[in-house]
C-alpha cells in the first residue's frame, strides 16, 4: 500500500484493541454492538463530508487513523488521504493483522489500492475518536454501499504467555515505575525521541522507529497488555498469526521492545546462510519476558458484503 512509507515515518502504529475484527470467546453474538461504539454514544454522522479519488500528492490525516487512542483535537474536522481498507480499519477499530489481510485479499483490487481523499466536519465542536469512527461507518455505508457482517470463527493464534509465571522482562515495566505522562495536545515526531528520554516521549501511543543495522525500535507508556499484543499484529515482524494475551497482566505498563527487521531477498538471490541479530520471538521472551505460542481460539472476524466505489459528491 502506498501510504505504509508513511506510516512508518510518522511511527504511529496500528495499535489498539481489535474490538470489532476479534475478541475472546466470552462473546456470543458476534454482531452485537462493540462497548467501545455504545459508550461513543451510538450512530451518527459526518454533517458534510466530500469523498474523491487522489492519485496524486499524499496529504496526511489530520490525527492518526489507528485503533488506538493517540487523537488529537480538530474541531470536529476530519482529513485524510488513503485507500478503502484503511478506512475500514480506522470505522470499525480494526488492525491490519492476517484475518484482516485474508478478507481484503477476496474484495476488488481498489479496494486496497485506490486512493480517496476525504474531508469532512462534524456536527459537533469536538468529538472524541471513537464518534469520529461511528461517523466513518455511515459515511462508508452511504457512499461506498459498505455492508459487513462478522462472525465467530475458529483462527490459528499465538497465544501470549509470561515465561516465569509473576515475572516481566526489564522491558516490560508498570508504568507506576516509569516517567509521569506529560499532557500534550501536539502528536510526536521522530526528532521528538532523543536518546536516553523517556520513549515514546508522550504516552498512550505507540512508536515504531528504524535503528541502525536493520534492527526496529518498537514502545508505549500507559498501555495494557491487550494493546501490546494487538500492536504486534500490525509491525514488520514476520509473525503469520494474531497473538492473544493469556499472561493474566492487568493494568497500566510500560515497554520497549529492538529487534532485528526480516530481510527480504530480491528476486533471484542466493537465502541468507545464518541469521544475524534478535529476532522479534526472540526479542519478546528475552526482553518482555513473555513467548508466544502457536494455538487455535474463537475470534470475531469481520466479513465484507458488499462494498462499490463511492458515488459523486
Amino acid at each position: 500500500m502506498r501510504r505504509s512509507g508513511y506510516w512508518l515515518a510518522m511511527m504511529l502504529v496500528v495499535a489498539g484493541g481489535l474490538r470489532a475484527l476479534a475478541q475472546s470467546t466470552s462473546v456470543v453474538d458476534a454482531n452485537a454492538v462493540p462497548a467501545w461504539q455504545t459508550a461513543a454514544g451510538g450512530a451518527m454522522a459526518f454533517e458534510v463530508a466530500s469523498v474523491r479519488l487522489n492519485p496524486g500528492k499524499f496529504t496526511g490525516p489530520s490525527f492518526p487513523l489507528s485503533s488506538d487512542d493517540s487523537f488529537r483535537e480538530t474541531g470536529g474536522l476530519f482529513t485524510a488521504d488513503f485507500p478503502l481498507s484503511v478506512y475500514i480499519e480506522f470505522a470499525y477499530k480494526s488492525r491490519s493483522d492476517g484475518e484482516m489481510h485474508a478478507m481484503l485479499n477476496k474484495l476488488p483490487k481498489w479496494v486496497q489500492t485506490e486512493n480517496y481523499a476525504i474531508n469532512a466536519r462534524a456536527a459537533m465542536a469536538n468529538p472524541t475518536k471513537d464518534q469520529m469512527r461511528l461517523m466513518m461507518q455511515a459515511l462508508l455505508r452511504e457512499r461506498f454501499g459498505l455492508a459487513l457482517h462478522f462472525e465467530m470463527r475458529e483462527v490459528p493464534v499465538l497465544e501470549m504467555t509470561l515465561a516465569k509465571p509473576g515475572v516481566t522482562g526489564v522491558g516490560l515495566r508498570p508504568h507506576s515505575e516509569g516517567p509521569a505522562c506529560v499532557e500534550t495536545k501536539e502528536m510526536p515526531k521522530m526528532s521528538d525521541a532523543k536518546e536516553g528520554d523517556a520513549y515514546p516521549p508522550v504516552c498512550d501511543v505507540y512508536m515504531l522507529i528504524p535503528q541502525p543495522n536493520n534492527m526496529m525500535k518498537l514502545g508505549s507508556r500507559n498501555t495494557t497488555m491487550e494493546l501490546v499484543v494487538d500492536a504486534f499484529g500490525t509491525i514488520p515482524n514476520g509473525l503469520d498469526r494474531q497473538v492473544v494475551d493469556r499472561t493474566g497482566l492487568s493494568g497500566r505498563y510500560d515497554f520497549t521492545l529492538v529487534w532485528t527487521r526480516p530481510q527480504r531477498n530480491a528476486p533471484g538471490a542466493e537465502a541468507a546462510t545464518d541469521s544475524q541479530g534478535t529476532t522479534f520471538l526472540e526479542a519478546v521472551q528475552e526482553q518482555l519476558g513473555v513467548k508466544l505460542k502457536p494455538a487455535k481460539d474463537m475470534l470475531r472476524v469481520m466479513v465484507v458484503d458488499h462494498v462499490e466505489r463511492p458515488t459523486e459528491n
